[in-house]
């Protein structure tokens, strides 16, 4: 048989409700005397008289403080490398050249000769022979021969080649050696005191070489002339076989 709500609470402080609600009861009492005598140490309130000040304080603002731009972070700079020089590659070994030895100076074709000065031939080629010699008083050789010609009159190459000597003959006087193709040489004697060639002067034939002087001594008796002598390898020719007729 179901018990009533007032059955089970009749039952209820029957048992261990009746402590419970003491328990209870008991402290209720307690809260409500701590209050009463906490008020009687408090004294009443008092009225504030005169004026009053407020202060309102802001609200502090934020601030913004700029930050530092951030460093990039270091980075090491690389260095170069040095790297070995490539080895060459052995060839193999090339012929050697040889030089030619260093060429003497040339001489132009001896094919075309002509007279050094236009006149008639004083005295001949005498090697072989004597020939009276006027300044001497004598009969002896002659290695040249003696074409007349007035002082200053130009005197030109009688053939291409290179001016290998100009000297002064204590005998013969001004005089130009010129060296032609062939072996064959020419010397021109007799010449003013300046000629217009230099030593190693390469000259053509026709080419002007100075003019007749009166420099030779050894022939300053005769009429102004020209002393031409030639000669091949070395000996001795006679020029009128080198020169072309009149």
């Amino acid at each position: 048989m179901k018990k009533t709500m007032q059955d089970r609470v009749g039952d209820f402080m029957a048992g261990k409700g009746f402590y419970i609600v003491l328990l209870l009861c008991v402290t209720a009492l307690g809260v409500s005397g701590y209050y009463l005598f906490s008020g009687f140490d408090q004294e009443p309130a008092k009225p504030v008289s005169g004026s009053v000040t407020v202060v309102v304080t802001p609200a502090p603002t934020s601030v913004s403080v700029p930050t530092a731009a951030p460093m990039p972070p270091a980075t090491a700079t690389p260095r170069p490398v040095p790297t070995a020089a490539p080895i060459p590659e052995a060839t193999a070994p090339q012929e050697l050249t040889t030089l030619a030895p260093a060429a003497e100076p040339t001489t132009a074709t001896a094919s075309v000769f002509t007279w050094p000065v236009k006149g008639e031939v004083l005295r001949s080629w005498a090697v072989e022979t004597l020939s009276y010699d006027k300044t001497m008083g004598d009969w002896r050789t002659h290695d040249g021969i003696d074409i007349a010609a007035p002082a200053g009159t130009q005197v030109i190459a009688p053939a291409g080649g290179t001016v290998t000597d100009v000297y002064t003959s204590a005998l013969m006087g001004t005089t130009v050696v010129i060296a032609h193709a062939d072996g064959v040489m020419s010397t021109c004697s007799n010449l003013a005191a300046v000629p217009t060639v230099e030593i190693w002067d390469t000259v053509r034939t026709g080419d002007v070489i100075g003019s007749v002087g009166t420099s030779a001594i050894a022939e300053s008796a005769e009429t102004s002339h020209l002393h031409l002598s030639m000669s091949k390898d070395g000996e001795s020719v006679d020029p009128i076989s080198y020169l072309p007729e009149k």
